[in-house]
């Protein structure tokens, strides 16, 4: 269990999230992303599918019932589509009881306050992953990236991986590595080349 309440850590990643989103237009949508799976619109997809998800989760409802990806966002709709699941997600997991509670999330039961420091790291790494197709338009946090990087190495052991991980392998963390460099390489991302 991270030692902290990961509610207000979420909060800052939905906005950090949701301040990138805003930058990004039609013409990115089919870059690279470092999810080598993704081009930019099935990451944006996957992050508005994911946040629906917990929010459903965090509602007391079945999140595994829900898509993990958001079919009909026009073009030009990213962000107010992820503005609308994060104000849910957010009102979802405001109170107390939400954090002890057994919940169900597609690596198993867990109490709250694990499920959503898991959705931390997931969302502060397509964050990232994002980032790194954009070119980096803005700054990101690296307090953010510390949560989500000491969740990963608790949750996500580099020899404990198997086909069923929904992350590659550890990758060797280039020279000069940020914390976001750090938890891209754990979670086997590899920096775009650019051409």
């Amino acid at each position: 269990m991270n030692a902290i309440d990961p509610r207000p850590v979420y909060a800052r990643a939905t906005e950090q999230a949701a301040a990138l989103i805003a930058t990004v237009r039609p013409e990115h949508l089919t870059g690279r992303t470092p999810c080598t799976e993704f081009d930019v619109r099935t990451l944006l997809s996957h992050v508005v599918g994911g946040t629906l998800r917990i929010a459903v989760v965090g509602e007391g409802g079945d999140g595994l019932a829900v898509h993990p990806f958001a079919d009909g966002v026009a073009d030009d709709g990213w962000t107010a589509a992820y503005d609308e699941v994060r104000t849910r997600v957010l009102k979802a997991w405001s109170g107390d009881d939400r954090m002890a509670a057994p919940v169900r999330v597609p690596w198993g039961e867990v109490p709250g306050h694990a499920a959503l420091s898991g959705y931390v790291m997931e969302l502060v790494t397509h964050t990232w992953d994002l980032s790194e197709s954009l070119g980096h338009p803005l700054e990101l946090d690296p307090e953010l990236a510390d949560f989500a990087l000491t969740t990963a190495r608790r949750v996500l052991p580099a020899p404990d991986r198997d086909e069923r991980t929904p992350f590659a392998s550890v990758r060797p963390t280039p020279e000069g590595s940020d914390v976001y460099g750090q938890l891209a390489a754990w979670l086997g991302r590899e920096l775009l080349t650019r051409a």
